[in-house]
């Protein structure tokens, strides 16, 4: 992740799929295609900057240049004075209908480096179907997260001030297991709960979150397969696909438990 926007030099060298200028060859007839970059000058000209670009690897070496991508954005503002969390608007796309060109909304944090994606629960995401038009889709995308954005920041102050007992800890890192190990995969709960930084060493639900988040994403949980006995350690997760969803579920998980610790608080953003 940058400190500074990317220019397009650096996100060519990084993704050169976001620079594809025609459809993988299988699409049909009536897809319409949309150049990853032009959507990305349509952002930056709204006052969004691209910090951070993955794209996918490929089997098929034929999809190279076509595969999924993301790229993660930081409001201008954000970027002229960092505060602890950041609200980050998030673009998905492929050239092979894949993944279809969309706009989310997620979290840096920046003591430890780490982008959550907020839930679908919490945050609608925006499907976007054309570019120019007077009722354009990515101007409407963006300025719908631009105008959630302190609401977003607001979340994060109320998570940080809802107080976990270790059971409820527990109990939170439980319903998490399923969003990365498959049932036959046994670990132990509590690796999921290992702050990873002295600043993490924290009762929050906020924390807490973080902290399950980047113990799933990040792997090196060990356990065992109930089925064959052997040992396995979980490695980290550079799916695209696989991240988003993890993050997303475990978003909705603390949502959750803030709605019963809190019953006055609004799931929806």
């Amino acid at each position: 992740m940058s400190a500074n926007p990317l220019n397009n030099n650096q996100l060519q060298e990084l993704a050169p799929t976001l620079f594809t200028s025609e459809p993988h060859f299988e699409v049909s007839e009536k897809y319409h295609f949309i150049p990853t970059i032009d959507v990305i000058e349509e952002i930056k000209a709204n006052n969004w900057y691209p910090v951070s670009v993955s794209q996918a690897d490929v089997r098929d070496e034929n999809k190279q240049g076509y595969q999924q991508h993301c790229v993660r954005f930081r409001h201008f503002e954000d970027l002229l004075n960092p505060g602890e969390n950041a609200v980050e608007l998030l673009l998905f796309n492929s050239h092979d209908r894949s993944k279809s060109f969309s706009i989310s909304a997620g979290i840096y944090r920046f003591v430890c480096a780490n982008g959550l994606v907020v839930s679908d629960s919490v945050f609608e995401s925006y499907k976007i179907k054309h570019l120019g038009d007077r009722d354009n889709d990515v101007a409407n995308a963006v300025a719908k997260i631009t105008a959630v954005k302190e609401k977003l920041l607001d979340k994060i102050t109320t998570l940080s001030n809802i107080q976990l007992s270790q059971i409820e800890k527990q109990s939170f890192a439980k319903l998490s297991v399923p969003l990365r190990f498959e049932e036959h995969l046994q670990i132990d709960i509590n690796d999921l709960l290992v702050p990873l930084r002295d600043e993490d060493y924290k009762d929050d639900l906020y924390t807490t979150l973080n902290i399950i988040q980047e113990n799933l994403i990040r792997g090196n949980i060990s356990g065992f397969n109930k089925d064959t006995g052997r040992k396995f350690t979980s490695k980290e997760i550079k799916s695209i696909s696989t991240d988003t969803y993890v993050n997303k579920g475990v978003w909705d998980i603390a949502e959750k438990i803030a709605s019963i610790k809190e019953p006055q608080y609004q799931i929806a953003a």
